[in-house]
């Protein structure tokens, strides 16, 4: 049996380098943004169950001794003694009767989805914040709260995706400029220069109002100007690396460029990309949210942050809506933020943990 190598620990099965030791518990001496990373991962795993959390059907119905999860699945009425084969509406208490003579109904702890509109408010909408309605309703009557967590579980995958495409395609053309230099380097430069100085906003806005929105239109279209974020550390990286001695003894052993740019200089790259994609993701959700509050985002009656902002600045005799959306946005932004830091703090070479 080969010899335990003392200078490294397992965690999960994986060995962790002491480089890696370090990392981490730079991170961890940074409180702010490790509890930061924390409440933030902890409320994206909550908004992906957001149909246990806030939904118009209940999470579990027990019917004649059979078990059913109307969650995943869609029961006609007649299932349970109505008369009609459509869809069955469990808000609607004959419904809820007749389940409750044969079983019984286990109800999420909000009975509405982002799209349901409580025909019962007791006030004109939007309603005031209430028992039934926690954080009030919109102008059109549906629940504010059940909007929030949707809206966040979108808005944050929205950002996610577009952070991860954008640093792939980032890093692959900072890499090719800065390892090939030369011509390729200085055409490539004044063409992100001129692309760059392009207003984004306002082509996206030109954009959006052309083509139908969508969650995978909007990314295409922000994909096309959020690439160029990582370009300029990924570029100046591989510039400074691709002299050095262990590059060129690489190449007089006859290795390929690629096997060069993605095993021995990439992972000297990582170190300072790692520490920019919390600001981009940051980035990438404030531009969606712009987009939405605009009205050349998702598509209407999508759960939006950005239409909750613009549903508040509409209606300014419900403050609630205002604050609701504020509120999210800011502490989401917030907690990356301070994650970004974080990050930072643990890659940084000048910093130790005594």
């Amino acid at each position: 049996m080969w010899p335990q190598i003392p200078s490294r620990d397992r965690f999960l099965g994986l060995r962790i380098t002491p480089l890696t030791r370090r990392r981490l518990q730079n991170f961890r001496a940074n409180r702010r943004g490790y509890w930061s990373f924390w409440i933030f991962a902890a409320l994206f795993v909550l908004s992906l169950f957001a149909e246990f959390i806030a939904n118009d059907k209940p999470v579990l119905v027990a019917y004649k001794g059979e078990l059913l999860m109307p969650v995943f699945a869609a029961y006609p009425e007649t299932r349970f003694g109505g008369d009609f084969e459509t869809e069955a509406d469990y808000r609607d208490p004959f419904v809820t009767e007749l389940i409750e003579a044969e079983g019984w109904i286990v109800w999420p702890p909000i009975r509405y989805s982002f799209n349901t509109i409580n025909y019962d408010l007791p006030v004109p909408a939007p309603a005031p914040p209430s028992a039934e309605n926690w954080l009030g309703t919109d102008d059109q009557g549906r629940d504010v709260a059940a909007r929030v967590i949707y809206g966040f579980r979108i808005s944050v995958l929205f950002g996610l995706v577009l952070t991860a495409f954008s640093s792939v395609i980032g890093v692959m053309a900072g890499a090719v400029q800065g390892y090939f230099g030369g011509w390729l380097d200085l055409l490539f430069q004044r063409f992100m220069e001129i692309w760059g100085g392009m207003p984004v906003l306002f082509l996206l806005i030109i954009l959006a109002s052309v083509i139908e929105p969508g969650f995978w239109t909007l990314l295409t279209l922000m994909l096309l100007f959020s690439w160029m974020a990582l370009v300029g550390v990924v570029r100046a990286e591989f510039l400074r690396a691709r002299n050095f001695e262990y590059v060129q003894a690489a190449r007089a052993l006859g290795v390929d460029n690629a096997t060069i740019m993605f095993k021995h200089l990439l992972p000297n790259a990582m170190v300072a990309t790692v520490t920019f994609l919390p600001f981009i993701l940051n980035g990438s959700i404030t531009t969606l949210t712009s987009l939405d509050f605009l009205g050349f985002g998702l598509p209407p009656g999508s759960p939006s942050l950005g239409e909750l902002l613009a549903q508040g600045k509409a209606n300014l005799q419900a403050p609630w809506l205002g604050i609701s959306g504020f509120v999210v946005i800011a502490c989401t932004l917030t907690l990356l933020v301070f994650v970004g830091e974080a990050i930072r703090d643990a890659f940084d070479p000048r910093k130790t943990v005594g």
